[in-house]
C-alpha cells in the first residue's frame, strides 16, 4: 500500500510543479501508512519552510488524487516530513569528503617534504 501511495503522490506532484514552482525537484522517498489508513506520513528528500507550505497547501489535492486512483476503505490524511535517511546520507557524504580532503592535503604536504 505504501508503495502505491508513493507512486500516486509522486506522479501528482510532477503535475503540480507547473502550478506551484515551490514543489520543483521534490522527491517522495517513502510513505508510511497507519494500519487503519486514517493517516499517512509522506517522506520527502528535503523540507524547507517554503516546500512544507506548498505541500500543506496541496494536501487536499493530493488526497483527492489518491481517492480517485486507489480503491481504499478511506483516504488517509497526509502529513509531510523530511526523510531522516536522506539527511543521514548527506552527513556521511560530508564526512567522507572532509576525510578525502584531509588525506589529499596530507599527501600534498608529504610530497612537498619529500
Amino acid at each position: 500500500m505504501n508503495q502505491v501511495l508513493q507512486e500516486v503522490i509522486a506522479e501528482e506532484l510532477e503535475r503540480l510543479v507547473d502550478a506551484d514552482d515551490r514543489l520543483r525537484l521534490t522527491t517522495v522517498t517513502a510513505v508510511a501508512t497507519e494500519p487503519d489508513l486514517r493517516h499517512a506520513v509522506v517522506f520527502v528528500d528535503s523540507l524547507s519552510e517554503e516546500r512544507r507550505a506548498a505541500l500543506d497547501d496541496r494536501r487536499v489535492h493530493l488526497q483527492a488524487a489518491i481517492a480517485r486512483q486507489v480503491r481504499l476503505k478511506r483516504t488517509p490524511r497526509l502529513s509531510f516530513q523530511a526523510d531522516p535517511a536522506v539527511a543521514s546520507g548527506e552527513r556521511v557524504e560530508s564526512m567522507l569528503r572532509r576525510l578525502r580532503h584531509g588525506r589529499a592535503s596530507a599527501a600534498d604536504e608529504e610530497g612537498e617534504d619529500g
